[in-house]
């Protein structure tokens, strides 16, 4: 799927007039002090949020993830999974297996892979185990299909029978309780979707995969715990997640125009007020990127969606009757996310320059401790994610390979931002898999 946003840049034109205009009224030195001022306060605040996090899962997140029987109001909906799959053939067969071993009822569940347009032997592969179980169907897209994941998704759901619709990506193998899991908060009509977790299962592979898992098996578990336990405000995350499916129709299915789609649908349901929920028990594995050519190709598509997102969502969540003004700012700093790197890069300059005593700001203000705190931020994420998780020593060294590939991630975003404001068109890109990992290294007690 390919976006092609406005040809004029105008927010670079803006963003390019208001600096020359501010240098020339004020001077380099101080106008660069005030960038300094101001992105000074800007990592504060979100060094604030990630320590809150940090200490919200430290304080609750051992107990429900040692609380495995958890609630269960006996609320059993007619589930319809989904995989989305271009060129799978690696992974696929991996993941159809575990779905035909879910420990849900048999009456109560359609599976339906969708190949997009493969033209490799995954439709083969999934037909050949669709003739074995009445559960499991496969649709064929046509090659050049339109709309990527969510066009793919939308054709599942024009014929889903489902009240509850469960995605998985190819690369996935979920435990057998995941459906239970995922569906049982859909008994609350208040919730429109809810979000597993995902831990990476190829960590061995090579050193930037370790520092993915680390990321994965922490990180994420800290920053969508601690998003929902203070601000009941968690994030649909387009794999091992589920959606209701009369809430998903009202919006009119997965925008195709996204390239996050996860993002965009978050936010579609907070703004009609429903309620995303993480369970941190629904757990399966995945692949995670195992190279830079990888991850700077899946990181840039999130960026350039999550970027999106914020000039399409912004006015309305602050225009939202739903949220209150802490979850409109809680929302304003997720979709900001892909912003913090960007103003890192900047601030990184500011430094540099006044090093070379190009510009001086005086002594008051000094981004280089203020950024260290922002970047020891995710670190200490990470760090308490090993903690509330009771994860091997060993893996506390792949946190420090957590530091070249911030920086890798800075550049992307940078990018992603300056392409997005001269309005360069860019694709929904599949991330190819490897087939490696068969089972999760880290964190194996709970993934297995």
């Amino acid at each position: 799927m390919e976006r092609n946003p406005p040809k004029a840049p105008w927010a670079l034109v803006i963003v390019a007039g208001v600096a020359m205009l501010a240098i020339a009224t004020l001077g380099a030195s101080r106008s660069s002090g005030v960038i300094a001022t101001s992105l000074a306060v800007v990592f504060i605040v979100f060094l604030v949020r990630h320590l809150a996090f940090a200490a919200s899962a430290l304080w609750t997140a051992p107990f429900d993830m040692k609380n495995r029987a958890g609630f269960d109001f006996g609320y059993r909906p007619f589930v319809t999974v989904m995989v989305p799959c271009r060129n799978e053939e690696l992974v696929i067969e991996g993941l159809v297996q575990c779905l035909l071993l879910l420990e849900y009822p048999h009456d109560l569940i359609e599976i339906i892979v969708i190949d997009d347009g493969s033209d490799d032997a995954t439709g083969e592969i999934v037909d050949r185990l669709a003739a074995t179980d009445s559960r499991l169907r496969c649709i064929h897209r046509p090659p050049a299909s339109k709309g990527g994941k969510s066009g793919a998704l939308n054709t599942a759901l024009e014929q889903a029978r489902g009240d509850v619709i469960v995605v998985f990506d190819a690369d996935h193998k979920c435990r057998s309780d995941v459906i239970r899991r995922l569906v049982r908060h859909f008994a609350d009509p208040t919730v429109g979707a809810v979000q597993g977790r995902c831990i990476v299962r190829n960590s061995e592979e090579s050193s930037l995969a370790k520092t993915i898992a680390i990321d994965y098996y922490c990180g994420y578990l800290v920053n969508e715990y601690g998003r929902q336990s203070l601000y009941n405000l968690p994030a649909y995350g387009g794999a091992n997640c589920a959606v209701r499916a009369s809430s998903l129709r009202a919006l009119g299915g997965w925008n195709e125009d996204s390239v996050t789609e996860d993002t965009d649908l978050t936010l579609r349901l907070l703004l009609t007020g429903q309620r995303v929920r993480y369970d941190l028990t629904a757990i399966d594995t995945e692949e995670g990127v195992p190279n830079i050519r990888r991850f700077w190709r899946q990181r840039y598509r999130w960026a350039r969606g999550h970027q999106e997102a914020w000039l399409e969502y912004r006015k309305a969540v602050w225009r939202s009757p739903t949220l209150t003004r802490l979850e409109k700012l809680e929302t304003t700093m997720f979709l900001l996310v892909y912003h913090v790197p960007l103003l890192c890069g900047l601030g990184a300059v500011l430094i540099g320059m006044r090093a070379l005593g190009v510009v001086t700001w005086g002594t008051s203000i000094d981004l280089a401790p203020i950024a260290t705190l922002l970047f020891l931020g995710p670190l200490l994420e990470l760090a308490s994610g090993l903690v509330v998780s009771n994860a091997p020593r060993r893996a506390a060294l792949g946190v420090l390979l957590f530091l070249p590939s911030y920086l890798v991630f800075t550049v992307v975003c940078t990018k992603a931002w300056f392409d997005g404001v001269l309005g360069r068109s860019y694709a929904w890109h599949k991330t190819p898999r490897t087939g490696h990992g068969q089972t999760a290294t880290i964190g194996s007690q709970v993934a297995s």
